[in-house]
């Protein structure tokens, strides 16, 4: 339940405070969006002088490299109100994304909402339910009062470099480090770590590096960009299949056009498809099969420029780059706001803080095939909120009643797996119809709202 007193409608001088988005990335603009069309204030804030997050590759805090292009094809990615240009590629890169980014917030408005070259150091909650922020930007230090908080500042851009037993002559880096496969030209490249990104950098290594490996703990269910001509994560829009059903006929698919990446060299997956998120890139196996790179256990050991294997094997390497993903990292809130238990937050349906009112998390949310229009309805869902307090007070009520409680199964059935990256994974279709039942709900008109239960749990 909340632990925060304050009214419902946080107010200064005769007028509702402004609403504060940090992040001027893909999510942060759907949030920026959602709430102006609602008539929301907003100010928002950006560190970069740009718009676009991570796909901004000029950004300091940017975790892209030159060859990045979307995993999911364009149709299912873009937001539905504003689709990306004619003649758009079905996987454009992150220039085209950057171009994209920076039209949408022309379109709407936004840029004129946002501080630039602006980080924000704190976000605490006042006792009349408030929200006080500070920051530093080109002015020095500054800080002001909004009645709602929404981090919208990303999932990738805190790396996690792991620990290993051992010391180690050569370089190790992180792939958040990685821009451009030049840079590995003559060198004996070590990959850690076969998602997306790992297996990315590998297809670009094998064309500069002396040699190449991939180190992996587990097995991989890898997804070609194309199927029967068409990308495939577009052949199963409309109604989804059952998950048992999809499971069986998408293994046998991939069987089809990738074959066993056991035979490449992967261990076989202890797990069902769709169980953790696919690598979508065929391109590794291209060259596996060419002898380009080759697969390689867990790390056990460094020594010198030597890495042991936990399989007894060994190899002799100039760098270890590491595709070992991010943690989450909220930095200017106290991790006690956000219900924060093991690798990520507890949030209402990945969004709302039981622990603190108006405080809302967007993009916070992993799923394949959400893309950005799902971070949009997220941030519609915030919008709703925020407006029902001043227009709705029944509703809101109502939505206040269902944070405090369980957030509803979006698993979609699916058993994921217990990783950290995973903790805040959902399944698109399962997310999205709640999302729509809450939408609808906070939508009612204000009699019914008051007449019915508080509880919109299904």
């Amino acid at each position: 339940m909340f632990q925060t007193a304050g009214s419902e409608d946080v107010r200064t001088g005769g007028r509702r405070l402004p609403v504060a988005v940090i992040g001027a990335g893909p999510s942060g603009l759907a949030a920026m969006r959602a709430l102006s069309k609602r008539g929301l204030d907003v100010v928002g804030f950006e560190t970069h002088s740009d718009v676009g997050g991570l796909w901004n590759i000029a950004n300091p805090a940017s975790t892209v490299y030159e060859s990045a292009h979307l995993i999911s094809s364009r149709t299912t990615t873009e937001f539905a109100e504003f689709p990306m240009p004619q003649g758009t590629p079905d996987y454009p890169g992150h220039r085209q994304l950057l171009d994209y980014f920076r039209s949408y917030a022309g379109s709407f408005g936004l840029v004129g909402l946002i501080r630039f070259s602006t980080r924000v150091t704190s976000a605490a909650q006042d006792s009349d339910g408030a929200w006080s922020l500070a920051w530093e930007g080109p002015g020095g230090t500054g800080g002001g009062r909004f009645s709602a908080v929404v981090v919208a500042s990303g999932t990738l851009h805190t790396p996690f470099l792991p620990a290993f037993r051992g010391g180690f002559a050569g370089e190790i880096r992180h792939s958040a480090q990685y821009k451009d496969a030049a840079a590995l030209a003559g060198k004996r490249v070590l990959i850690v770590g076969a998602g997306n990104s790992g297996c990315d950098i590998a297809v670009d290594a094998v064309h500069h590096a002396a040699s190449v490996d991939i180190s992996v703990r587990r097995g991989y269910y890898f997804v070609p960009k194309y199927v029967f001509g068409r990308p495939t994560d577009t052949l199963n829009q409309g109604k989804p299949l059952p998950r048992p059903l999809k499971q069986f006929l998408d293994k046998r698919l991939l069987r089809m056009f990738t074959g066993d990446p056991v035979r490449f060299g992967f261990p076989k997956p202890d797990y069902r498809i769709y169980e953790s998120h696919p690598v979508v890139n065929s391109l590794i196996l291209h060259h596996l099969g060419h002898g380009d790179l080759s697969v390689k256990p867990d790390i056990d050991r460094l020594e010198g420029s030597t890495v042991h294997f936990r399989d007894g094997t060994s190899g002799e390497y100039d760098l270890l780059l590491c595709a070992t993903g991010y943690v989450l990292s909220y930095p200017f809130l106290a991790p006690e706001l956000l219900g924060w238990r093991g690798a990520s937050p507890q949030l209402y349906l990945n969004i709302f803080s039981r622990q603190a009112k108006n405080l809302m998390v967007v993009g916070m949310v992993e799923a394949s095939g959400l893309g950005w229009e799902g971070r949009y309805r997220q941030a519609e869902l915030v919008a709703a909120y925020l407006g029902a307090q001043q227009e709705n007070p029944s509703a809101a009520a109502a939505f206040d009643a269902a944070v405090s409680g369980p957030s509803p199964d979006v698993t979609g059935g699916y058993r994921y797996l217990g990783l950290d990256r995973m903790s805040y994974y959902v399944n698109k279709d399962a997310y999205r119809a709640e999302l729509d039942a809450h939408l609808a709900r906070l939508a009612e008109p204000a009699a019914k709202t008051a007449a019915a239960p508080a509880e919109v749990n299904r």
